[in-house]
């Protein structure tokens, strides 16, 4: 017993109790903050251009892709969320004029992202809008969207 107590009393003094940073904050590096907000802005300059192809580059293009909205089942993988779009927005006029607002955007690692916003479309004869949340990744030197998880309601105050 007394080894077990001598055992546990120098477990206990080899531990730094005044250490307050025992997790290390990932660093907020600028340029990679304004890579991935390079990739939204592409997206949207496609998206007007009526290119949902090209609004894809922004995306992994992999099976494990996630996208989820509040009006359909979970599409998994590159090309179910192509479809997706194509089915959704079959026309130029469809899609509309995108635009979008970053809220929140943090690395939470080198190589991973969380990015929160807001997005609208400006349409003929309606402006849908709603809510985003992203997980991206970097694969290479290039940041892609892991996750994308949308939801459409009307948000009072315009993009």
């Amino acid at each position: 017993m007394k080894q077990l107590f001598a055992i546990f009393l120098l477990i206990l003094l080899s531990c730094d109790i005044n250490n307050t940073k025992t997790i290390e904050a990932t660093e907020q590096d600028p340029s990679e903050i304004d890579a991935i907000k390079k990739i939204l802005t592409s997206q949207q300059d496609c998206w007007n251009n009526g290119d949902i192809n090209g609004f894809m580059q922004g995306y992994w293009n992999s099976e494990e892709l996630i996208f989820t909205s509040l009006n359909h089942k979970p599409a998994y993988g590159w090309n179910n969320t192509l479809e997706r779009y194509k089915n959704s927005y079959p026309t130029k006029s469809s899609m509309g004029e995108f635009r979008f607002e970053i809220l929140d955007l943090k690395l939470t690692s080198k190589t991973t992202a969380n990015l929160y916003g807001r997005w609208g479309l400006i349409r003929m004869n309606d402006h849908p809008n709603g809510l985003f949340w992203l997980d991206l990744e970097k694969f290479d030197k290039n940041w892609l969207i892991t996750k994308d998880s949308t939801i459409s309601f009307e948000i009072n105050t315009p993009l």
